[in-house]
């Protein structure tokens, strides 16, 4: 049994070092999501129509017509800027250094030494992708109603719509979106599917197709969502999704690809190249079902071969990248160095994707594109497991072999990301508000 010892992340201001947890009592006055609390509740309904055709190199259309009001601006930032108001967040996110490290790929660096205090280190079991879920351990029931922005559920009338104090049905498990109090970014919020069915983490089908459709509402490039699988940082085993805006590319995002298979001409697969973690990437020509379907089958299958892995959903729920690593796994083993822990960085999705959330002032000083190279390398499978695990995958897909293809990136070598760094690096901040540095 593989396990390691880390700070908890604190997602909720009712989580608690897990010696202390215990079952909700009736009347637990705490106004919580549980069955003590959640009798009368009222929380704000976002009913979306569900979208399924994808625009070639554009969000998603409402038929050519705008959505009835902007999803991530007036909602979602809005609600998220009013807990801020209200003193909900362990510290202020917007205050906290941000920088782009100079280099081809850009690599954010954040300095927030907030994320980790007031908690003392727990043991985690990392050699464990499916584990059962724990009601006596910390889940997104014990959450206080306020931290709570919205539920976010498909409009069965095929319209888009707001009801501001909608009852809760607790009947039919709704998704919530809440606040992270220990936010990595401006707008940072946990998508939680069907919360009443209390899932472990674990992605499936219907979870996976809501996480896009919410990408594809934010119509936003600058709004991602995220997710880690037990074994690959996540530390919370209730089903969740995270989500954060972050107004620069990602350098993942920048990184040149190769076509690997297609799907039924409706998904490419293709491969990272350049990059320090290896990874695939899954993008849509059709609809976002088939996108869907296919990400969540090959997490699916990382999950029943006990594979840690992390996902980023970029452009709009267009493009997918899906990435195995084994940096937890080195780090129980004691294969990872003294100097690299010392950082305490938890390499999970964010990380990996190229946003740099560090703890130590002197990290922060000399990051580097090289040090956080050197990092991210340590989380990549090697060439020949990655290979193994890509065999895994493309076996549970039904596929037609495209090797060899080559992709925009490879017919034009490095001028591609010149040509992505150059369209990127347009004097702009890297957050609406806050300590910001530009990027040039």
């Amino acid at each position: 049994m593989l396990r390691i010892k880390r700070v908890p992340t604190v997602v909720s201001n009712f989580q608690k070092d897990e010696a202390e947890e215990v079952a909700p009592r009736a009347g637990c006055g705490r106004n919580c999501l549980n069955e003590c609390c959640y009798e009368g509740a009222k929380i704000p309904l976002y009913a979306f129509k569900k979208l399924n055709k994808i625009s070639k190199g554009l969000c998603c259309e409402y038929e050519n017509t705008a959505p009835p009001f902007a999803f991530l601006d007036s909602l979602l930032l809005g609600e998220w800027e009013d807990r801020m108001q209200r003193g909900l967040f362990r510290y202020d996110v917007t205050a906290c250094e941000t920088k782009v490290i100079p280099g081809k790929y850009g690599f954010i660096a954040q300095l927030n030494e907030g994320r980790h205090l007031k908690k003392r280190p727990t043991e985690f079991r990392v050699d464990k992708v499916l584990q059962p879920f724990d009601g006596n351990k910390f889940n997104f029931t014990k959450v206080g109603q306020e931290e709570i922005l919205f539920r976010f559920e498909a409009n069965e009338n095929g319209n888009t719509q707001l009801i501001p104090n909608a009852p809760l049905d607790v009947e039919n498990s709704p998704s919530m979106v809440a606040i992270n109090v220990s936010p990595i970014e401006y707008g940072h919020v946990l998508l939680i599917p069907r919360i009443f069915e209390r899932l472990p983490q674990r992605i499936d089908r219907e979870s996976f197709l809501l996480a896009l459709h919410m990408a594809a509402e934010a119509g936003n490039t600058y709004f991602r969502l995220g997710y880690n699988s037990l074994g690959a940082f996540a530390t919370i085993n209730h089903l969740h999704f995270q989500a954060y805006y972050l107004a620069v590319p990602f350098p993942i995002e920048k990184a040149p690809t190769k076509k690997t298979i297609s799907l039924n001409d409706e998904v490419i697969v293709s491969k990272l190249l350049k990059y320090p973690v290896r990874g695939l990437v899954f993008e849509g020509e059709n609809t976002l079902q088939a996108l869907s379907n296919a990400v969540s089958d090959a997490c699916i299958c990382l999950q029943e071969n006990n594979i840690p892995y992390n996902v980023l959903i970029a452009d709009c729920g267009q493009r997918i990248f899906l990435l195995p690593q084994c940096y937890a796994e080195k780090q129980a083993l004691g294969e990872v160095s003294a100097e690299l822990l010392d950082t305490q960085v938890n390499p999970a999705v964010w990380e990996i994707s190229g946003h740099m959330v560090l703890k130590r002032k002197k990290d922060y000083d000399e990051a580097s594109e090289e040090n956080a190279w050197r990092l991210l390398a340590e989380v990549s499978l090697s060439e020949e497991r990655f290979q193994e695990v890509c065999a895994l995958i493309f076996e549970v897909l039904d596929t037609v072999d495209v090797e060899g293809s080559p992709s925009v990136a490879e017919e034009h070598g490095d001028a591609c990301l010149e040509e992505v760094e150059a369209r990127n690096n347009a004097s702009r901040p890297l957050r609406v508000t806050g300590t910001w540095e530009c990027l040039v």
